[in-house]
């Protein structure tokens, strides 16, 4: 018997998912990136998505790859809408550590973690929270200033248009190394043909003033000696009783928006739109990890 064209659907679907994915993985590559120059991001392509008109549709998907040999995650790719979008409050990812994962404390970092399980899709566009196929070991500096800025401004737009987001970041390793170079990120709207979100770029996993071993996670503080020249010095690793997975569980609200925390007592709380608000359960240290900030006012 003949499979009708909604049983074949699925599957005609992954697979030019599957091979959108790898035309955007072939056409860039670690050799075209300029080096590191102050920006978390460089534009990439004139700033233009490896999208084909024909992937522009109005139908919600998601797709992420299977973790590779070495443990890494490969492309994530969805079209993003208010569909995808979280219904239910955010739990914790403490349990996933992705490869290359090292827990990690220095004071010049914000947060002091050097290292968040990053989202290659952000929890606020797919509600994919603990997913291991969505979660890299990226730095405090990319999380926050290379990949939230574009999360915040895709999320923004579809709420107020209610439009869909073709949306695909790919993971850039170099060689065997178990933690990324970098992302690219590209993303298109889809009813207004990129009118209103249309983005190419690459986001640098660096971190200002740390130098990182891509290869294994191991990192050390950048210090110039009178020769210019580069020196480590050692970083603090996580004590007992600030290490995530020992840490005492509160609940929390959480801003997706400017990525703050709050006790629920707090003052704050009041004036965060009900869209950009989450009640969240779990540690303090899992949040920062995780790219959040504990609010200025109620210091939680």
């Amino acid at each position: 018997m003949k499979k009708s064209i909604r049983t074949l659907f699925p599957l005609l679907l992954a697979i030019g998912l599957f091979l959108s994915a790898c035309s955007a993985e072939s056409a860039y590559t670690l050799d075209s990136i300029p080096d590191y120059s102050d920006s978390p991001y460089v534009t990439v392509n004139n700033n233009l998505p490896y999208f084909s008109d024909a992937d522009l549709k109005t139908t919600s998907f998601e797709s992420y790859s299977d973790l590779d040999g070495l443990g890494r995650c490969g492309v994530a790719y969805a079209c993003v809408s208010t569909d995808t979008m979280p219904t239910e409050e955010r739990g914790s990812i403490g349990q996933i550590k992705p490869s290359g994962w090292q827990t990690v404390k220095y004071d010049s970092v914000d947060g002091k973690y050097l290292y968040n399980r990053c989202h290659l899709i952000g929890y606020q566009l797919t509600a994919e929270n603990a997913n291991e196929k969505n979660l890299i070991t990226g730095t405090r500096y990319l999380n926050v200033d290379g990949m939230l800025p574009f999360e915040n401004m895709v999320a923004d737009y579809i709420k107020e248009t209610g439009n869909h987001v073709l949306y695909r970041v790919t993971p850039i390793f170099d060689g065997n190394n178990l933690v990324a170079s970098g992302v690219l990120m590209e993303a298109e709207s889809v009813e207004d043909k990129g009118n209103g979100i249309c983005f190419s770029v690459f986001c640098y996993n660096i971190q200002p003033g740390i130098t990182i071993d891509y290869a294994t996670g191991v990192s050390a503080l950048a210090t110039s000696n009178t020769a210019g020249s580069i020196e480590s010095a050692a970083p603090k690793t996580a004590s007992a009783d600030t290490n995530t997975e020992k840490s005492i569980e509160q609940i929390y609200i959480l801003n997706t928006n400017t990525h703050k925390f709050h006790y629920p007592s707090c003052s704050c709380v009041e004036d965060i739109k009900d869209s950009n608000k989450q009640t969240y359960t779990g540690s303090r240290e899992d949040l920062i990890v995780q790219g959040y900030e504990p609010c200025g006012q109620c210091k939680p």
